[in-house]
This record gives C-alpha cells, structure tokens and sequence, in this order.
C-alpha cells in the first residue's frame, strides 16, 4: 500500500464522532419529548408546536440542531477528507489550531443556541395556550417579561452570543481549509 492509501483522516474521525453525538443527543431529546408528550410534559409539546407564536422558536431551534448540529457537522467531515485524504495535505501549526476552533465553536454554539431556542420556545409557547390545556394563557408581553426575559440578559441575547461562537468556529475553519489546500502534498 502506497502511503497515500495508508493516510488516515484526523479531522474526518473527529467530524464524524462529533455528528455521532450529535445525533444520538437529538434521539435523546426527541425520545425525551415523545415519551413527556405522553406522560409528563404540560401542556404537550405538539400543542405548543401546533400554537404557533413563541413556539416557533421550539420548532427554529430543534430544526437548527438537526441541520446544522447534526447534518452539517457530519458533512464537514467531507471537507476534511477531501483535503487530507483525497489531496494527501495534512492539518499542521495555524491549520491544526482552527480545526481545533473550528470543532469545538462549532458544535459548542449549535448546541447553546438551539438548545436554548427549544427550551425558551417551548417554556414561551406553553405559557401562551389556555389554561385549560395546562397553559398560563399568557399574552406575548407576559411571555416576554417572564420568559424570554427570565435569564440574565435574556435568552435573544445567550442565543446570540452561541451563534456567535458558531460562526467563529465555521470561519476558522474555512480559514484552515484555505491554508491546508494551499500547501504542497505530503505526498508528491
């Protein structure tokens, strides 16, 4: 085997286990949401979905998490194959460092922003059904007072400073990328 075919890439295994985190914490919340839907949690979350209104932030955040937190990490792993393993150029000094960045911000602020988006929207949307179906019949400046509002500086604003994270880590490591392709082969 050439030493091109013995190449292994670092940052695909570190892509791909962190997507299979990813996905087995979404299975875990979703199961979580299911069996609560059924036993514990409400009003129910289809209720605080189907409500609409501060809800969507529920819907927003767990789409968020399944695209970007799951499905985009796993498909940054290719870029990563392709560069080391298919280019046979290796993540070195600066390059290895956004990597680094780039996997931690990541998948750090996905998780911050949308599991704050999930937890604010459904604490939001439950709040504004009726009583009758275990809400508080809240309007939207109740919801925002005492929800939306609740943490210290409000969860717009931690939601924010998590995208923020994110999109660092996805800048450093299209950075990463832009060194690494420019290098000579470690092969040729």
């Amino acid at each position: 085997m050439s030493m091109e075919q013995k190449m292994k890439s670092i940052w695909t295994s570190r892509f791909i286990s962190a997507a299979i985190i990813q996905g087995a914490l979404i299975t875990i919340l979703t199961l979580y949401f299911l069996i609560g839907q059924i036993f514990w949690l409400k009003p129910e979350p289809s209720r605080v979905v189907a409500f609409g209104s501060a809800g969507q932030w529920f819907t927003v955040g767990y789409l968020t998490y399944l695209i970007i937190g799951v499905i985009g990490v796993a498909v940054t792993a290719l870029f990563y194959h392709y560069i080391e393993d298919l280019m046979g150029k290796k993540f070195t000094g600066i390059s290895n460092l956004l990597a680094w960045i780039h996997l931690i911000l990541m998948n750090v602020g996905v998780v911050g922003a949308s599991g704050l988006m999930i937890i604010g929207g459904y604490l939001a949307g439950a709040a504004m059904l009726p009583p009758e179906v275990g809400g508080k019949g809240w309007n939207p400046g109740q919801v925002h007072v005492n929800i939306f509002y609740s943490i210290p500086l409000g969860y717009p604003f931690w939601i924010s400073v998590f995208l923020m994270l994110l999109i660092i880590g996805v800048v450093s490591g299209w950075l990463g990328y832009v060194i690494t392709w420019r290098k000579r082969s470690e092969t040729s």
